[in-house]
């Protein structure tokens, strides 16, 4: 029978790398240097939804690298969340840029959370926080951001179902926009698939710090407010809504992204 000591001992040393199953190893080097061994990429979803930042991915989202990012959001292989912090900090340096950054975590539904029994987003977000301060970078989490209505489950669900899964879902917390003047804010999620996440989560941090998109006080009480934010649709290679991320000191990061969003230079 396992002992308490015996399941501490995971959390601190897994009994199987998260990447391969190699035994006792949180990361084994082949499967770290999967995460971490090149270097960040800007990435672009298609069809790229508007609104959304300039986003950077460590790696893709394949192999070793999908199974690590499983383990720990599903499996609590909560010792993952240093290479993934490392992975992610990494993402957020490629974006440039100068002075304090502000990591704002896309938050994950609230049954979610209560069914994996934390938030990994977030815990990778302190991580990454950890490793730029060591390297430098003024860095801290700012997660201002909270779900304003109950949103399903996205997967299963395709680009344009997750737009209106997510069309007005989140906002920042109130007062929490004060907090998002000290740097240059970075959105930051483990996983970027359809870029429907940023893109809503851009949106709110857009609302808080100048208002520049509406959204109705209560969602659905105003119909042609919530068909507004429900179409903002999709782009090519620049967002149709007319933001400027440089000018508003918005951009994304995340650990990884699907391996085609690696191949921005379109026709």
């Amino acid at each position: 029978m396992r002992g308490w000591w015996q399941d501490l001992s995971d959390l601190v040393l897994p009994a199987e790398c998260g990447g391969c199953g190699r035994p006792r190893a949180v990361l084994c080097p082949e499967c770290r240097a999967a995460l971490t061994g090149a270097a960040p990429c800007r990435v672009r979803p298609e069809p790229e939804p508007s609104g959304l930042p300039v986003v950077h991915a460590a790696a893709p989202y394949e192999d070793a690298v999908r199974a690590t990012l499983i383990a720990h959001k599903e499996r609590g292989a909560l010792a993952l969340a240093g290479p993934l912090g490392t992975a992610l900090a990494g993402a957020v340096r490629a974006g440039g840029g100068e002075g304090p950054v502000l990591l704002v975590p896309v938050p994950s539904a609230r049954w979610a959370v209560r069914a994996r029994g934390h938030d990994p987003a977030r815990r990778i977000a302190l991580a990454a926080a950890g490793v730029l301060r060591r390297t430098g970078t003024p860095a801290r989490v700012v997660g201002v951001l909270r779900q304003r209505r109950a949103v399903a489950d996205q997967s299963g669900l395709d680009f344009r179902q997750r737009l209106d899964n997510l069309a007005g879902a989140l906002e920042v917390a109130a007062g929490g926009g004060r907090l998002l003047g000290d740097g240059a804010v970075v959105l930051v999620d483990d996983l970027m698939t359809t870029g429907a996440s940023l893109a809503e989560a851009a949106r709110a941090v857009r609302v808080a710090r100048d208002g520049s998109v509406a959204v109705s006080g209560e969602y659905g009480g105003e119909r042609r407010t919530k068909e507004a934010v429900r179409t903002r649709g999709v782009t090519g290679r620049a967002s149709s809504d007319g933001i400027d991320n440089a000018e508003h000191g918005l951009r994304a990061a995340v650990v990884a992204a699907p391996p085609d969003s690696f191949q921005i230079n379109r026709n």
